[in-house]
């Protein structure tokens, strides 16, 4: 079924389901939209455009760090959600997230790049093609190392995962790297290292991933976060660190901002890593579905999507937005990559198997002494 028809079902079905559905007020008569976000991942003065063009919503903003940190709080009241499209094929399997009516989302009909019509979201062909009946792509990256070339030497030009990965795993940057805390992204990398999918369920596999990160962590102590990485490669604190490559542009600007003029930090992408779109979805509990709609459109206008890649850093889908940016980002393949890059990265799989199996891992990396 090609998407237009199955995006028109997706809008009939999605106003039955909240027709009766009525959004909460604030005071001064204004409705309550409440977003739930990454940290850091929006500009700081959109929410303020935003109620400035739609003074009628009084927006309420949360934050979360990971994907697996933001799903037990899906029993709560969100408007929009922002999980990466691996907990979108979640998500629309377990019917937590609803259709979106594309006839209500314009901007993102005109403006959004037609790859992401095209690119596979899960090995589950069925569901790959539903997700963008229930999502919509906000800002997308790979995942790969960034590291002080003042520090650590890589071969020009390598996308060996054995050469660049072996930096986050030799002893001797002991106390001198950073990994996500968070499963698929640490996991992944440690498959990727050793030559295997990042969505393996080959049990001799994943257990030579454990044992790597455990013996990581035991003798190379590395820094466990998300956003404080960031801070602690710009300071210097940290020669290299496992990151997505929006945050990249970010260290850049925040190294600037320090005057570490000592640190060369660059961003290198391993084959057979991991590519991540994070997808604008409406809970099925939302109480404000057309505020919602309202807010995905907006975000979708050229110079809000400019303005929001530029200040987080991450890659945008947006075409009108990409003309506007900067050559030298548009056009960096890490950033915006080829087709021929697209086909040599992975995206994470969803299964309840997939995620009770790396859940145990992580936690018993995390439990480690």
């Amino acid at each position: 079924m090609n998407n237009i028809v199955r995006r028109s079902i997706a809008a009939i079905a999605a106003t039955a389901m909240l027709a009766p559905m009525v959004a909460g007020c604030s005071k001064g008569g204004k409705q309550d939209l409440i977003i739930y976000n990454w940290g850091e991942y929006i500009a700081e003065d959109t929410i303020a455009k935003f109620e400035e063009a739609y003074p009628q919503y009084k927006v309420i903003y949360r934050t979360f760090e990971t994907n697996e940190t933001m799903y037990p709080n899906l029993n709560n009241t969100y408007d929009v959600i922002v999980p990466s499209e691996y907990m979108v094929c979640r998500l629309i399997n377990e019917e937590r997230i609803q259709p979106i009516d594309w006839d209500l989302i314009p901007n993102v009909s005109k403006y959004m790049d037609p790859i992401f019509n095209d690119l596979q979201y899960s090995n589950d062909i069925s569901l790959s093609n539903e997700v963008l009946d229930y999502a919509i792509p906000y800002l997308y990256c790979t995942v790969g190392l960034v590291y002080d070339a003042n520090r650590i030497s890589l071969p020009e030009g390598t996308t060996d995962p054995a050469v660049i990965w072996d930096v986050v795993f030799n002893e001797e940057n002991a106390g001198e790297v950073g990994m996500y805390d968070a499963m698929r992204e640490s996991i992944g990398v440690a498959l990727n290292y050793l030559g295997y999918s990042i969505n393996t369920m080959d049990e001799n596999e994943l257990n030579e991933a454990l044992a790597l990160l455990i013996s990581q962590k035991e003798n190379l102590s590395p820094s466990y976060g998300v956003d404080n990485l960031k801070d602690k490669m710009a300071s210097g604190e940290l020669a290299a660190s496992i990151a997505w490559s929006g945050d990249h542009i970010v260290m850049l600007d925040r190294i600037d901002e320090l005057g570490n003029t000592d640190i060369d930090l660059q961003y290198i992408l391993p084959e057979g890593s991991n590519w991540s779109v994070d997808m604008m979805c409406i809970p099925s509990n939302a109480q404000n579905y057309q505020g919602a709609h309202d807010f995905i459109n907006f975000m979708y206008e050229p110079e809000i999507a400019l303005e929001n890649c530029e200040y987080v850093g991450y890659s945008t889908p947006n075409t009108a937005a990409r003309d506007m940016l900067d050559p030298e980002v548009a056009n960096n393949v890490y950033y915006y990559p080829t087709a021929e890059i697209f086909a040599t990265l992975e995206v994470y799989y969803s299964s309840s198997d997939i995620e009770e199996r790396y859940a145990e891992i992580w936690n018993t990396v995390k439990a480690s002494a």
